[in-house]
């Protein structure tokens, strides 16, 4: 599966944060009968996923709430527009390190 995401307490985690967490609650005694069943427990009690695409579509490039890594999610065409923004104001806008991530990754879908 490609970046691989869990949603956990109203966040994402890359799969290895969220494995860690689920592995954590899991020793905790604190995991759901069937993790499997996703239908027998919300997400705020143990962590949903894997999930593919780092999460699917969103409005705006994805993170792990734990690490920080990319998760190299697809973007909507308001996505694309707020990547090429973040980029064309950067050092205003943001950390160019991670914007230079951002272009590298959407690189097709920013010249489109």
């Amino acid at each position: 599966m490609r970046n691989p995401v869990y949603i956990y307490a109203a966040a994402l985690y890359c799969g290895c944060c969220g494995e860690a967490i689920r592995d954590t609650l899991t020793r905790e005694g604190k995991a759901p009968r069937n993790p499997d069943d996703e239908s027998s427990y919300d997400s705020d009690q143990f962590p949903k996923g894997p999930y593919p695409d780092g999460g699917g579509e969103a409005d705006s490039p994805q993170h792990c709430d734990s690490c920080l890594t990319f998760l190299e999610n697809p973007l909507t065409g308001d996505g694309l527009a707020y990547v090429r923004e973040a980029i064309a104001e950067w050092p205003e806008r943001g950390n160019l390190e991670t914007l230079a991530t951002w272009r590298d990754f959407y690189a097709r879908e920013l010249v489109a």
